[in-house]
């Protein structure tokens, strides 16, 4: 396999748990790393911890007007901001601000978007473009790392979509599930993988 770098140099990372607020394990994992994230930090490299639906999070929902991971397209995050739009509308239009703008130069390299499943599909990376070297080679890495636990790629790919996930705002979208693990709970094994 030859060695490939991304385009640009990466410099800026965000982990985002808590888009969907019932999936506990990636709401634990960056409640951590924002407490002590020695475990994440990276010389030269601006790595941020996020917690994406707060209030989904409080009440261990989901979410509370609208999935949060369907509404990061264009038109919803160019609404007037307004409080009669939809709570998640108006959280996607804070978070592009902090880590957008989408499709910008500006919008940070990297988004790890942490989920869990009720499936039981194990530890699965989702790539949303089979022609981005840099993501593929960093997937190929992450298995590697995972040895000897399996680690499934999940190709989402689809030429005439435009997606419109939590962490579609990123240069690289990285979706990561580990399932299985029922909503609202917390498992340690699940946890286990998920960290690593």
């Amino acid at each position: 396999m030859t060695s490939c770098v991304a385009k640009e140099p990466i410099k800026k990372i965000a982990i985002f748990g808590g888009t969907h607020g019932n999936e506990l394990t990636g709401v634990f994992l960056v409640t951590h790393w924002l407490r002590n994230g020695t475990e994440v930090h990276r010389a030269g490299l601006d790595v941020k911890p996020f917690i994406t639906n707060p209030r989904a999070v409080e009440k261990c929902t989901r979410y509370i007007d609208c999935d949060l991971n369907r509404v990061f397209d264009l038109e919803n995050l160019s609404k007037e901001m307004s409080e009669d739009l939809p709570y998640e509308v108006r959280r996607a239009q804070e978070i592009n601000h902090l880590f957008g703008p989408k499709n910008s130069d500006d919008a940070y390299d990297l988004v790890f978007d942490l989920h869990n499943t009720t499936s039981n599909m194990g530890c699965t990376l989702i790539l949303e473009d089979s022609r981005n070297d840099f993501l593929i080679q960093m997937f190929h890495y992450i298995k590697t790392c995972m040895a000897p636990l399996p680690c499934s790629v999940y190709l989402i790919e689809h030429p005439s979509l435009k997606y419109a996930t939590t962490r579609s705002i990123a240069k690289y979208p990285v979706g990561i599930e580990v399932g299985p693990q029922p909503h609202g709970v917390l498992r340690a094994d699940i946890l286990d993988q998920m960290r690593k």
